[in-house]
């Protein structure tokens, strides 16, 4: 069986370590039958290249599963050089949003909107435009959701502020958290948005767990399919 290697981005929060190991315990509750090790992109060990490089000399192949909620230069640069690393060995899977189930999660986390008029969608940010891009099509999907406009809004890299948005968004509203888990941004974010309702953070919820296995048999099957073609093709 093909081993599973969850990524994280790395906190200083212990709040947020917990959250990402109970994340990745829950995948291995959901399926015992997988090797799973988690490492991270940031911050804390093991590091994702050790950790793969520790990994690819036990197992035939690995599949690295980024638990982040949209693709930038992590998914980007960090993963993918380990699937560039070991070709045909580590495969590299998506980011877990956007994603319905990550929209049924954040519609759950904001409850009855009876009685608001906005959502703002409230994310860490990246310098990435596509990670950007990711955020856009996540709020789209909530806006459809939730029926009410969801405007986004960031904490860091590009794209428009968290305070500037609140500052020109009129009525009442409510903030999602579109965060992983607790740690500094999730701070940031209330600071920023008080004294508005501020959503908890996604996790912990079995559905992001199931989200990222749904990831990992997403990948392994690409793979499957490409080593299948590469075979008819010699």
């Amino acid at each position: 069986m093909t081993d599973l290697v969850a990524v994280a981005h790395g906190t200083a929060d212990p709040r947020g370590i917990r959250v990402v190991h109970d994340l990745v315990r829950e995948m291995a509750r959901q399926r015992p039958d997988l090797a799973i090790s988690l490492g991270f992109v940031d911050l804390l060990t093991p590091a994702l290249p050790s950790l793969v490089r520790r990994i690819t000399t036990d197992a035939s192949d690995a599949v690295v599963v980024p638990l982040l909620l949209s693709s930038g230069y992590h998914v980007y640069v960090d993963v993918a050089a380990e699937a560039q690393r070991y070709p045909g060995q580590v495969h590299a899977a998506d980011a877990l949003g956007p994603d319905p189930v990550l929209v049924e999660i954040l519609a759950d986390r904001l409850g009855d909107l009876s009685h608001m008029d906005t959502v703002v969608l409230a994310a860490a940010g990246s310098s990435d435009p596509r990670a950007l891009a990711d955020c856009e099509t996540t709020a789209r999907l909530l806006s459809a959701r939730v029926d009410r406009p969801v405007r986004v809004a960031y904490v860091s890299g590009a794209g428009d502020r968290l305070p500037d948005v609140l500052a020109r968004t009129s009525g009442r509203l409510a903030v999602a958290t579109y965060l992983l888990a607790p740690g500094f941004f999730h701070s940031l974010i209330q600071r920023h948005a008080a004294p508005h309702t501020v959503t908890a953070p996604l996790a912990p919820d079995p559905r992001l767990s199931t989200l990222a296995l749904h990831r990992y048999e997403a990948a392994r099957a690409a793979s499957r399919l490409s080593a299948d073609a590469w075979a008819i093709a010699g």
